[in-house]
Parts: C-alpha cells; sequence; structure tokens
C-alpha cells in the first residue's frame, strides 16, 4: 500500500514561525495561524511583496523552527507498522526570488525532515528517494499520477480541483480550522480524525 503526503502545511507546520517573522507587523503577535498572518502583512505597504518575503525567510533560513504537524507522527508510525509505502510529494521550487541569501529550500526541508527523524531506522523509517520536490503544482499531479498512491493528502482544495489530478486516488483534504469546506475529497480537522478513516477505508 501506497500513501502519498504533501509536505507543507500537512507536514510542516509554519503557525509560530510565521507569527515570529511578523513581528513587525501590526497585529501579527496576535495572529494564531498562518493565514492570519499572510492576511495582515499583505495589507502593508508593499502587501503581496512583503508576504512573498516573509514565505521566503520561513521557508528558507528559519526552516529549522517548523514544527511536525500534531497526529501527522502517530499517522506515519501506523504506516511504518503496517508496512505501507509513504512517499512525499511537495510543490516547492530550490530557491525563492525575494531570497536575498538563496537558500535552497529544498535542502532546507530535508535537512529538517532528517531532524524529525523521518528517514531514521528508529524514527518514521521514511526512504529519501520517496521526497518528490516539484517546480509546478502541474509537475505536482503529475508525479502524484506516476507514484500511483491509494490515497492523497494535502491541505489545498485546488490540487484536488485540478482536472489532472490522477483519478483513482483517494483525496484527504487536511483543512485544521472550521467549518470543514465540501468538495471531491474527504476533508478532516485533525489527522487523528484522517488517519483513522484512511486506515479503516483502506485496510
Amino acid at each position: 500500500m501506497r500513501i502519498g503526503l504533501d509536505f507543507d502545511n500537512t507536514i510542516a507546520g509554519y503557525d509560530r514561525v510565521f507569527r515570529a517573522a511578523a513581528a513587525g507587523f501590526p497585529g501579527a503577535a496576535r495572529a494564531v495561524t498562518k493565514k492570519q498572518v499572510r492576511d495582515l502583512v499583505r495589507l502593508s505597504i508593499e502587501g503581496d511583496v512583503a508576504w512573498q518575503r516573509l514565505q521566503a525567510e520561513v521557508y528558507g533560513k528559519r526552516m529549522p523552527e517548523a514544527e511536525l504537524v500534531d497526529g501527522v507522527g502517530d499517522f506515519l508510525r501506523h504506516c511504518r507498522e503496517r508496512g505501507w509505502e509513504v512517499v512525499v510529494v511537495s510543490h516547492k521550487t530550490e530557491t525563492a526570488p525575494l531570497d536575498p541569501e538563496r537558500i535552497n529550500l529544498r535542502h532546507a526541508a530535508m535537512a529538517w525532515m532528517d531532524a524529525q527523524g523521518f528517514f531514521a531506522a528508529d524514527g518514521f523509517a521514511l526512504k529519501r528517494k520517496d521526497v518528490h520536490f516539484c517546480a509546478t503544482r502541474a509537475e505536482k499531479i503529475a508525479r502524484i499520477g506516476q507514484l500511483a498512491p491509494a490515497a492523497f493528502v494535502d491541505d489545498l482544495e485546488e490540487v484536488f480541483a485540478e482536472p489532472d489530478f490522477p483519478v483513482g486516488v483517494e483525496r484527504y483534504l487536511y483543512h485544521p480550522a472550521k467549518p470543514l469546506p465540501s468538495g471531491a475529497f474527504l476533508p478532516f480537522a485533525d489527522w487523528s480524525s484522517l488517519g483513522a478513516h484512511l486506515f479503516q477505508r483502506l485496510g
């Protein structure tokens, strides 16, 4: 059995990192989620440029501060116990255009996964070759089709709305906010309920 997972905001959580990185923006200290930080930063004079610069900082030099999303560790352990293969497919460019340091975002993500025990035999036991970074969403969709997992978990509804998303791959939306959206996917507010449903459904 093969299960596919997105990376940013599905496995790696950034709410606290974005709040800390945006400390200079009015109201950011009261923001709870990355989305709230984004909305506040976009109200600044520089608007979306400021937000892109902040993303470059968080996904680059501040990547070590990201947190494993609650419940992901248990999910991965259950997959390992069942002998299921887990693949990660992420839309992530090599560098961010507005990062003055030009840090390789893919290397930063892999280093974070190393630190979290993703590839350790006594950790989650993923294989490095099963982590795929794609330059565009279209490339990500194509890679999911090539890998043909039984199910794919993502935090973006737009991914599942793509007309080329592979038929036959079950779509699980991780959406840690209510109300849950509806669409051509199964939405869950937490990894515990998502995992329980997936394991029961796929055995």
